[in-house]
């Protein structure tokens, strides 16, 4: 059964940077779909990045595009979330999530796909 487990989240400023990880346990292969989601108080969880780890393809929705990384080492057991520019707008729990399927378009960064669910790490940001 894969495990995941994030950690790495923090109060920054406004402006700076953080990096989250979520280590792995269990069988992941190429054929999974990987992602980051966050959830603020009063809102509903949302993607913030997808990484397909068979062809290396991402997806960022436009709030986080050009200023959010996904990405994983070569043992697939370790997933990053690369976190710059940050923003007050940022604050929530983020969470790492897998899927033993190639997800695609929407479905990337749709909660519901995802089997696999790490305990969420908070992150705040300070103006």
């Amino acid at each position: 059964e894969v495990q995941l487990q994030a950690s790495g989240g923090g109060l920054v400023q406004a402006g700076g940077s953080l990096r989250l990880s979520c280590a792995a346990s269990g069988f992941i292969d190429d054929e999974y779909s990987i992602a980051w989601f966050r959830q603020a108080p009063g809102k509903e969880r949302e993607g913030v990045a997808h990484l397909s780890l068979g062809d290396g393809d991402t997806y960022y929705p436009v709030s986080v595009k050009g200023r959010f990384t996904i990405s994983s080492n070569n043992a697939k057991d370790t997933m990053y979330l690369q976190m710059d520019s940050l923003n007050p707008e940022d604050t929530a729990v983020y969470y790492c999530a897998a899927d033993p399927r190639h997800l695609f378009g929407v479905n990337t960064v749709n909660p519901q796909f995802y089997e696999h669910w790490g305990q969420g790490t908070l992150v705040t940001v300070s103006s």
